[in-house]
């Protein structure tokens, strides 16, 4: 696999631009150790030492006209108070700082280089596509990046980020290899964009491992208030020979539709839904990002056009009982905060990251709380149980290792390579099939170039 180029980029907000893999952060750290001047803070001698809060920190974007994820930070002060009601960790208090990185660079940046001058020793369950603007601060303090929501390629590939899932990369993976055996052909409709060339590479690895032909691929732009053409266009493709039945005249399995349009494929579904009425039926899949409950509720639930369609996500459904603590969470600590929905994959990411921070911490015993002995901690083998949320977390001590799988395909912090299967059923999301599908070897035969 030697020369493939590394994917630039995984879920598409409306305003993406593609971001650059820090392919020197490494080195970057190891000159600020040496020289303060310009780097911040020397990691190592940031906030939380003493008898003091622990202080971290949480973005997302919110109030935007693209994607906008004000659940994750909320989450996070709610849990913040609930930990606080329990005593706090190590019986220190809990800090959480919030800011919004409104969808762009220049406030990204702010973000991070006011978590340097806040002196957090981390950056917990956040969401934002401009790594090229915040993890150059962030490595310049030593300050680690603990379960970002995996929306840049650089969050799998940064020595300082510990990311919880394996972003889209496995979710359009793992979307091919589960419609290998059930779809007759298979119709991508993506953004016309640099980043957007990626995804059938991704979607593709996972139907040929499968033994299926690679999708047709719909480019569309990531912007349009409408995709009338698109969807007349994926719908030829897809039921080509088939009868009004629905039945294809080379076999019996119906076409599928993968739209992976970000935030827009809620506007896609939109022309799909009056175009689908003239051919025969077929049936749609797609990522978890592009879709959640909430926007199965307001599309109209079981007579909407989500109903039957394939959706991978990272963790089990939002009823299953493996989410209960995070319930209460929510339940006791932020009851009728309309920003926070248990269904939504930021908040759960969230949880699960502060999870992971939650167990370093106490892996310092009565010890120093700073960035450096956090991101030590992790460094130093630390296992993370999530209550079978995903499998447990351990982030390699030598990125490039010989044993890491997925270095060489762009990859080396990708420690999560799991996704689940679900399907809309009476317009609830339910899963489709018990328990999770690795997609690590998949990813490996990727033929990303």
């Amino acid at each position: 696999m030697t020369g493939r180029r590394r994917v630039r980029s995984t879920f598409l907000p409306r305003h993406h631009r593609p971001v650059r893999p820090i392919a020197l952060a490494a080195g970057a750290v190891a000159v600020c150790a040496a020289l303060a001047t310009g780097c911040g803070v020397v990691p190592g001698t940031t906030g939380g030492s003493g008898d003091g809060p622990i202080k971290v920190m949480t973005w997302a974007p919110s109030g935007t006209e693209a994607t906008n994820k004000p659940g994750m930070p909320a989450f996070a002060q709610a849990y913040a108070r609930w930990v606080n009601a329990s005593g706090g960790i190590n019986g220190r208090k809990l800090t959480v700082l919030t800011c919004n990185d409104n969808n762009d660079g220049v406030s990204a940046a702010r973000c991070a280089r006011r978590a340097v001058k806040e002196n957090v020793v981390a950056v917990v369950g956040s969401y934002s596509q401009y790594a090229d603007s915040f993890f150059p601060p962030l490595e310049g303090a030593g300050i680690p990046y603990i379960g970002g929501y995996g929306v840049t390629n650089a969050e799998f590939t940064s020595p300082l980020s510990y990311p919880v899932n394996g972003g889209q990369p496995t979710l359009l993976a793992g979307l091919g290899k589960e419609l290998a055996g059930d779809c007759g052909h298979v119709t991508l409709v993506r953004p016309d964009t640099i980043a957007g060339d990626e995804l059938p590479v991704l979607l593709d690895s996972g139907l040929t491992s499968g033994g299926h032909r690679a999708a047709s691929d719909v480019r569309a732009a990531d912007d349009a208030s409408e995709y009338a053409a698109q969807s007349t266009k994926a719908l030829d493709g897809v039921t080509s020979g088939a009868s009004p039945s629905g039945t294809a005249a080379s076999g019996p399995k119906e076409g599928c539709v993968v739209p992976a349009l970000g935030d827009r494929t809620s506007t896609f579904m939109d022309s799909f839904r009056r175009a689908r009425a003239e051919y025969p039926r077929v049936r749609t899949a797609m990522a978890m990002g592009s879709v959640d409950q909430t926007e199965i509720d307001a599309s109209g639930g079981a007579s909407g056009p989500y109903e039957g369609s394939y959706i991978t996500g990272w963790y089990p459904v939002e009823s299953d009982a493996r989410w209960d603590a995070m319930k209460k969470v929510i339940s006791e600590e932020a009851f009728g905060d309309n920003r926070i929905d248990s269904a939504d994959a930021g908040v759960q990411t969230t949880w699960i990251a502060y999870t992971v921070f939650r167990k370093a911490v106490e892996s310092l015993g009565g010890g120093e709380v700073s960035a450096d002995s956090v991101r030590g901690a992790l460094n130093d083998g630390l296992k993370v149980p999530t209550g079978g949320l995903t499998p447990t977390l351990e982030w390699p001590r030598d990125t490039w290792s010989s044993t890491n799988h997925l270095a060489s395909v762009g990859f080396p912090r990708m420690v999560n390579a799991n996704v689940t299967l679900q399907v809309v059923r009476q317009g609830q999301l339910v899963s489709a099939r018990k328990g999770f599908t690795d997609v690590t070897r998949t990813l490996q035969n990727a033929d990303i170039d």
